[in-house]
C-alpha cells in the first residue's frame, strides 16, 4: 500500500483507490494462506471496521500463520501469547513491581500492548483471564492500581479456539464473545492447495516470515480504518438493519435475539465490506455478506439451543424485506 495516495493523510480516500489496495494486500495473503481467499478478506474486513477476529477451528489449520502473515504484510507489530489453564490476567496485561530504590511502582506492560495481538487457544484459559481482555478490547486501554495504560493504536485481537468437544476448553461467556465482530473458521485446504502446501513446507516460521515484505505501515491501516467508519449508511439500510435487529428478537427462531451492539457491530462491517468492494457507500447486499458472521456466535436456535453454520443463518435471515 505504498502509494502516493495512500500517503496523504489529509486527503479524503478514494473508495475505488482503496479497494484496489486492499485487494493488493489481500493478493499477498493469499499466496502465503492458500485457496482461503474469502476468509482473508473476512479478515481484512474485521480489521478495517475496528472489531475483533474469533477463528475457530481444528488444531494445525492455519490460524495463527493466518495472524502472523497479516501482522507482517500489513506492518505491525505482532505479538502472541499461548493460552493455558494456569495462565493468570497479569501474564497478559502486564504487572506493577515495587522498586526498592525509588521506593516507586513501576508497570512493567503485558503482551497486550502491541498492535496484533494473537491469543492463541484462548478458550484454554479460564474465566477469569478470558475476561481480562474485555477493556482492551472495548476501550483500547488497560486499568491496573489506579492507572490508565492506553494501548498502541492500531489495536486487533485476534483469538483462536478449539471446538469445544476437544479436552480442557473453557466456553467463552458471553460478554467476551460479543466484543469479537467476525467469528469465522478456516476449514481444511482443497487438494490442490494442501498439495501446495506441503511441497514448500509452509510458511509458519519465523525464517519464512522475514521474508516477506510489508505492504503497509500502521498509519495506512488507521487511514484505511477512517475510510471504512466514513462509508455513507442510508437512512433506508439503517432500517433494513433495525429490521433484522427485530426478526432476530421477534421470530421464534433464536432464544435470544441480536442485541443494539450487534446491530452497530452489523453497520460498522458493512460499511468495511463496502469500501473492500470499491463503494463510498453500503447496500443490503453488503449487510448480508457479512451477517453470518456477525451474528453467528450472537445467536442460538430458538428450538435446540445450538448455533447455526453461516449458510443456514444466511436462509433464515433471507425473508427479511429491505424497507422501501
Amino acid at each position: 500500500m505504498n502509494q502516493a495516495s495512500m500517503n496523504q493523510p489529509q486527503e479524503k480516500q478514494d473508495a475505488k483507490t482503496v479497494a484496489e489496495s486492499t485487494a493488493g494486500i489481500a493478493a499477498a495473503v493469499g499466496r502465503h494462506i492458500l485457496g482461503k481467499e474469502s476468509q482473508i478478506q473476512l479478515a481484512l474486513c474485521c480489521l478495517l471496521a475496528k472489531g475483533h477476529l474469533l477463528i475457530e477451528d481444528l488444531p494445525g489449520i492455519g490460524k495463527t500463520t493466518l495472524a502472523k502473515v497479516l501482522a507482517r504484510i500489513l506492518g505491525l507489530e505482532f505479538r502472541r501469547i499461548q493460552c493455558t489453564s494456569d495462565m493468570l490476567p497479569g501474564d497478559i496485561l502486564g504487572v506493577s513491581i515495587f522498586d526498592q530504590k525509588t521506593q516507586v511502582f513501576n508497570f512493567h506492560p503485558g503482551p497486550v500492548f502491541t498492535q496484533i495481538l494473537l491469543a492463541d487457544e484462548v478458550n484454554r484459559t479460564t474465566p477469569k483471564t478470558q475476561s481480562a481482555l474485555l477493556e482492551a478490547m472495548e476501550e483500547y486501554q488497560v486499568s491496573l492500581d489506579g492507572a490508565t495504560h492506553p494501548l498502541p493504536q492500531p489495536f486487533w485481537l485476534v483469538a483462536t479456539q478449539n471446538p469445544l468437544e476437544q479436552a480442557g476448553a473453557y466456553p467463552l461467556p458471553e460478554s467476551q464473545l460479543d466484543r469479537f465482530l467476525f467469528r469465522i473458521s478456516l476449514g481444511y485446504p482443497d487438494r490442490e492447495a494442501e498439495r501446495q502446501l506441503l511441497a514448500r513446507g509452509g510458511v509458519g516460521n519465523s525464517a519464512a516470515l522475514e521474508q516477506i515484505e510489508p505492504l503497509a505501515t500502521a498509519q495506512d491501516v488507521l487511514r484505511l480504518q477512517e475510510a471504512a467508519h466514513a462509508v455513507h449508511l442510508s437512512p433506508t439500510l439503517i432500517a433494513y438493519v433495525q429490521e433484522l435487529l427485530a426478526f432476530s428478537r421477534d421470530s421464534g427462531r433464536f432464544a435470544v435475539g441480536l442485541s443494539p451492539r450487534a446491530g452497530l457491530a452489523l453497520l460498522r462491517a458493512a460499511q468495511a465490506w463496502a469500501l473492500l468492494s470499491g463503494r463510498d457507500f453500503v447496500l443490503p447486499e453488503d449487510v448480508q455478506a457479512i451477517l453470518p458472521f456477525v451474528a453467528g456466535h450472537r445467536l442460538r436456535s430458538g428450538d435446540t439451543l445450538t448455533e447455526m453454520p453461516p449458510e443456514a443463518l444466511r436462509q433464515v435471515f433471507s425473508g427479511v424485506a429491505v424497507p422501501s
